[in-house]
């Protein structure tokens, strides 16, 4: 409960008697210009052997110390008055608090009050100064125009696009050649058709043309005679041909032989030599190739093997078919993955560019005051005298009673509380009402100056206070207090700077409090904020 110690002090502090203080305290105006400078005067009278530390500030809250004056003495009989003063100034308009400062008399520490001063805007007048014409809005030179982000966004769309479309027809390219086929003779016949659609030499590619019907021949042989056809010369694979002829007993006429050799001798000077056979030689070299082809493969012998090897040949082949078929499937599923990473990733830049990282951020990870803002609200009353207001949650009960110091909780008749979340997080909203045991004077102004201390106390650092006249629907008049303050976050050792607002109503022998703190900027919290604050409906005091 010691996070909700500075609520008890202000709560208690319209009914607790002051003590008489040891340190006076006054300042020479509460209300002056920016920069101007206000005079904050301490005087204590102690006898002469006491010993007096008034301190050496640089800042005193949010007020910067201009001048630290020498001390002021006036002796009077056996004993000394003492006079410390300081010049405080501030450059942004508003109001502030002067919290209290300690003193130390004979090593005692002494607080100074707290006072509250207003810091004006300077009012110009128009009928001595010459006015002019508000100039017209320049534009911000940028080094990235609008429209050279959207042409940004495009060629990376279009660059991610080519890249799948890229791989895409790669695979496609690659279907053929890892197409599975039952023997070397069909994956040659089928290479042959498909070299037929494509039209090369009829589209001038009579290079790439006699390339690849050279390639699917030298590739039969390799597979279906076992010589290294692909790495040898044209003459290296006649010599190997005629040899493994001979070995293997297969009945290769040499006209087939020679045929084979003129076509690849072709080739070769179509290759190296640049030189361009005529339509119908290209025909004929066709023909030659598919015909040497289908000799070649008729004229190896044809070994019968035993059943055994014949089934099992059929079951590798088998799975050899289903493990192509589970690749292609692999391959599939991977283009469709691909595909859909693209159109996020495009979708998530372009939302990106067009309305904000902080939007993306939001709405995709999502965003703690977002959800209590586009949540389902309740509209409860807290208390007696009673608060009805709107949340974005139910605020549930918060016992402070067993903190109270006996002198307080004597003075108190009734005090209910209510919470949601707690400082450290992103939205904090509290409710508290209180009735006095005897008629009391409620003093809010008084009661804000107390609540800013006691946050500075709890460790609220540069505080900026601000104060103006609140009334709710119903035309009930209070004090709102807002701003911002500092503070040190010891989980990440970092500084972090919360925007508060507190609303306070009196009314005979009770008493009405408000507070939202949360993250300064948090456009959320804001809405948030706003329409809790726009809800508040005040009950009469029940006896």
């Amino acid at each position: 409960m010691k996070k909700h110690l500075f609520l008890l002090l202000l709560l208690l502090s319209t009914a607790v008697f002051a003590q008489q203080k040891k340190v006076v305290t006054s300042i020479d105006t509460t209300k002056n210009k920016i920069g101007a400078e206000f005079k904050l005067t301490l005087k204590t009278t102690v006898d002469t052997l006491s010993k007096v530390d008034f301190p050496n500030l640089k800042s005193i809250g949010a007020l910067e110390v201009i001048r630290s004056y020498p001390i002021d003495t006036i002796k009077n009989n056996d004993q000394y008055e003492l006079i410390k003063k300081y010049g405080l100034t501030q450059f942004d308009s508003g109001k502030y608090v002067i919290p209290s400062i300690k003193i130390f008399i004979n090593s005692k520490p002494y607080m100074t009050d707290s006072l509250l001063v207003e810091v004006a805007n300077v009012q110009v007048d128009t009928l001595k100064q010459k006015m002019y014409d508000i100039k017209d809005i320049v534009p911000v030179k940028s080094s990235m125009s609008p429209w050279w982000k959207y042409l940004l966004i495009l060629a990376l769309i279009l660059g991610i696009g080519a890249l799948v479309y890229w791989f895409i027809k790669k695979q496609q390219k690659k279907k053929i050649e890892e197409e599975v086929y039952k023997t070397p003779i069909e994956k040659a016949t089928s290479l042959m058709d498909t070299l037929e659609q494509k039209e090369l030499w009829q589209k001038g590619e009579v290079k790439a043309y006699y390339s690849e019907l050279t390639d699917i021949a030298r590739n039969y042989i390799e597979e279906a005679i076992e010589i290294p056809a692909m790495e040898s010369t044209t003459s290296e694979l006649i010599v190997g041909l005629r040899a493994a002829s001979v070995k293997k007993k297969m009945t290769v006429s040499q006209e087939t032989i020679e045929n084979l050799e003129r076509v690849l001798k072709q080739a070769d000077l179509v290759k190296f030599a640049k030189s361009k056979p005529l339509e119908y030689e290209i025909t004929e070299d066709r023909n030659k190739i598919q015909k040497v082809i289908l000799t070649l493969d008729n004229s190896i012998p044809v070994e019968v093997a035993p059943e055994e090897d014949i089934l099992l040949n059929e079951a590798q082949r088998q799975k050899q078919i289903q493990m192509q078929l589970k690749k292609k499937r692999n391959k599939r599923i991977a283009i469709s993955v691909a595909a859909v990473l693209f159109l996020i990733m495009a979708t998530t830049i372009y939302f990106i560019a067009t309305k904000g990282f902080d939007y993306v951020k939001d709405n995709i990870i999502g965003h703690p005051t977002k959800e209590l803002l586009e949540g389902e609200w309740v509209t409860s009353t807290y208390g007696n005298p009673g608060v009805r207001i709107e949340t974005p949650k139910v605020l549930k009960r918060i016992d402070l009673t067993k903190s109270l110091p006996k002198e307080g909780l004597a003075l108190v008749k009734e005090m209910q509380s209510f919470a949601y979340g707690s400082f450290t997080d992103n939205f904090y909203l509290m409710v508290s009402t209180m009735k006095y045991k005897q008629q009391t004077e409620i003093d809010l102004k008084k009661s804000i100056e107390v609540t800013i201390q006691t946050l500075e106390s709890q460790g609220a650092q540069n505080m900026i206070v601000k104060q103006e006249d609140f009334d709710t629907g119903e035309g009930i008049s209070g004090v709102k207090a807002y701003g911002t303050f500092s503070s040190i976050d010891k989980d990440i050792k970092s500084s972090k700077k919360t925007y508060y607002e507190i609303l306070l109503f009196g009314q005979d022998g009770g008493l009405q409090q408000i507070m939202i703190l949360h993250q300064e900027g948090d456009l959320y919290a804001n809405k948030v904020s706003e329409r809790v604050l726009n809800s508040v409906e005040l009950k009469q005091l029940s006896k």
